[in-house]
């Protein structure tokens, strides 16, 4: 298992953010085995009666391998976009770099979700392997290598819950797509996720060669090439939306003089794009 796992070099100092599920406390056994200097780093939201007690879990967890443990308390307030919000508060809350224990199945849930919404060749891509060392192994796995060795974990009801969409895509989507194919889709779609990423680094290579900002060298070139220029040039947290570039495309083409893009205006002059606040009263173009 250890083998297909992409943690660092042995010595290296390591964060996992371990939440006491057994993705992640595989995380913390696996980075200790490779020989990372290993620290574990519990998030508390405080969205469930008793989730300090999952802190100890985590914690009994580290001292039995060897790992440091910190708890980190990051309350989340119930409500809308609950998964999305907690997400970003426990990333945030996480030092920058810090491994997670996320795996193939995730990998094929986050790239269906990406389909739902739409996204491109980068959405589709799903996560990078560069913080996630267990992206090719299965959470059958992780559990399985939890139970043999005697590790308690935690047992997160949100992941069962249906009123999140990435619970519907785990317990229903996936076994559906699965039996419509006649095989497993997990390892489908995950080779599909890393040959999309591939074809997106090169992409992103060739569109690095580009003046975002010369009119000229955006119409002269492949459109691919100019939309993947523009969204680097642009993006600020996120990356704008593809219909903001098609916007901007037509600013360059001269149908518009000018449109908005995430609170700044976009305007053409003498050949180049000049980015600029937006004022109070515009809209859209």
């Amino acid at each position: 298992m250890l083998v297909r796992t992409t943690f660092p070099e042995p010595g290296t100092a390591v964060t996992c953010g371990v939440s006491g599920g057994a993705d992640s406390t595989a995380l913390l056994v696996l980075a200790v085995a490779a020989g990372c200097d290993a620290e574990a780093v519990h998030v508390d939201h405080g969205l469930r009666p008793g989730s300090a007690r999952e802190a100890d879990v985590v914690a009994a967890t580290a001292e039995r391998v060897g790992a440091r443990f910190r708890s980190v308390t990051a309350p989340v307030e119930p409500g809308s976009n609950l998964e999305a919000r907690a997400r970003a508060v426990r990333h945030a809350a996480l030092p920058e770099g810090a491994l997670l224990g996320h795996t193939a199945d995730d990998q094929a849930e986050t790239v269906l979700l990406a389909l739902l919404r739409g996204a491109g060749i980068d959405g589709l891509g799903g996560m990078r392997s560069d913080r996630r060392p267990l992206l090719s192994l299965r959470r059958s796995e992780t559990s399985a290598l939890c139970a043999a060795l005697g590790f308690e974990t935690v047992d997160d009801p949100s992941n069962r819950d249906p009123a999140f969409r990435r619970t519907r895509v785990r317990h229903e989507v996936v076994p559906v797509l699965s039996d419509v194919a006649h095989r497993d889709i997990v390892p489908v779609l995950a080779r599909q996720a890393e040959l999309l990423r591939d074809e997106g680094r090169f992409l992103d290579d060739l569109a690095a060669e580009l003046d975002p900002a010369d009119v000229a060298a955006l119409r002269g070139a492949p459109v691919v090439l100019a939309r993947r220029a523009l969204r680097r040039w642009l993006r600020t947290e996120h990356p704008p939306a593809a219909a903001d570039i098609e916007r901007v495309l037509r600013v360059v083409a001269g149908e518009h003089v000018a449109t908005e893009v995430g609170g700044r205006r976009i305007a053409r002059r003498g050949g180049r794009l000049i980015v600029e606040a937006a004022s109070a009263t515009e809209t859209g173009w």
